[in-house]
């Protein structure tokens, strides 16, 4: 019995506790909505756009991977991780051969600040691609459940039709309000099936006819990296201000820079670091090119991790002493830094260095 139903003062899950799959809900081809409630009845808290990060048992072994939230906060009593099969997925694979209701999985998180918490608006254009679509998901329901008209543009591009996920759910949701505009862009139709939507690659000419108050827009994107190269090319070159609102979110790497490091800080393959895993009562001599990370799978310490390039945040682990150099792309907070954690991924040891692992 949740305590909303017994009168009490309400409960939160908090990620030392299990999540419980409680059902599975196919989607397209290679893509399941599992939904999860707290063994506890605790209810769950997030912001609209952050991620979860899962902890699978593979037959490979144990793996983390990074998954965004598809519910919405303004329905705390389950959490749903909307997933997609890729060509070489494992922990996805797994997911949807394996993971069954009544079967529990542990989480990290919530995390992330791609969030409409953080940019409210008055007006929204949410882009994405595939199973980019999660966040604006979230999103766009949790807009929905505050009962007013939202003005939102929801453009959603994929290969086929029948691969749009959330197809039925938000021409369902777009149907009840009339400040909800989907746009649906693919690159080829289904055989038997007539298509009168957009077709091609999404481009400048199709965002002016989906959304001409595109520069009074708060702008989200979400999907592979070049797809959202596209957008932001398409975006300067219609004048948008991307500095001030435009927002995004990937799991893949990014593209390569000319540098990872500032050129304030220039890391030697030839310096030696030291680092100290104090839990695991080892010690590690490496070079300070080598990331925490990777030293820690050298010398036989398990850190967890995700995305490995700073982005999910899930190899969180907090520095007792020393020096580090880290560069990230958002999967740790300030408040965190302050605290003393750092991302293992993406952190480099500058002499001598203990970590709480």
């Amino acid at each position: 019995m949740t305590a909303l139903a017994s009168g009490t003062p309400p409960t939160f899950w908090h990620d030392s506790e299990t999540l419980e799959c409680v059902s599975v809900l196919p989607e397209t081809p290679n893509v399941a909505t599992f939904c999860f409630q707290a063994p506890s009845g605790g209810l769950f808290r997030y912001l609209p756009g952050q991620f979860l990060t899962l902890e699978l048992p593979t037959a490979e072994g144990v793996v983390h991977r990074t998954y965004t939230i598809s519910s919405s906060p303004s329905r705390p009593m389950s959490l749903t991780i909307t997933v997609k099969a890729q060509k070489g997925s494992v922990g996805t694979r797994w997911m949807l051969d394996h993971l069954q209701p009544g079967m529990r999985v542990k989480a990290i998180g919530p995390a992330g600040r791609f969030s409409l918490g953080d940019a409210p608006a008055r007006k929204y254009l949410f882009i994405s691609a595939g199973s980019g679509i999660t966040p604006m998901m979230s999103m766009t329901t949790y807009l929905y459940d505050q009962g007013r008209d939202p003005d939102i543009v929801f453009v959603n591009c994929a290969r086929r039709p029948s691969e749009i996920i959330f197809r039925e759910r938000l021409e369902h949701i777009a149907s009840r309000v009339t400040g909800i505009e989907l746009r649906w862009v693919v690159e080829q139709t289904d055989r038997y099936a007539p298509w009168t939507g957009y077709q091609g690659f999404f481009n400048q000419l199709m965002l002016g006819l989906m959304a001409p108050d595109y520069l009074e827009r708060e702008v989200f994107c979400c999907g592979p990296e070049p797809f959202m190269q596209a957008v932001r090319d398409a975006l300067v070159g219609l004048g948008f201000d991307l500095d001030n609102h435009y927002h995004q979110e990937s799991f893949d790497a990014p593209l390569p820079e000319t540098s990872d490091v500032p050129d304030s800080v220039v890391l030697d393959e030839e310096s030696r670091a030291e680092i100290a895993f104090s839990r695991s009562a080892v010690t590690h001599r490496c070079s300070e090119t080598d990331t925490l990370l990777g030293a820690a799978k050298a010398a036989g310490v398990s850190i967890p991790s995700g995305c490995t390039f700073g982005v999910c945040g899930s190899c969180k682990v907090k520095k007792l002493a020393g020096d580090v150099h880290m560069v990230h792309n958002g999967g740790i907070t300030d408040a965190d830094i302050e605290a003393g954690y750092v991302l293992a991924c993406c952190s480099h040891p500058r002499g001598a260095v203990v970590i709480d692992a």
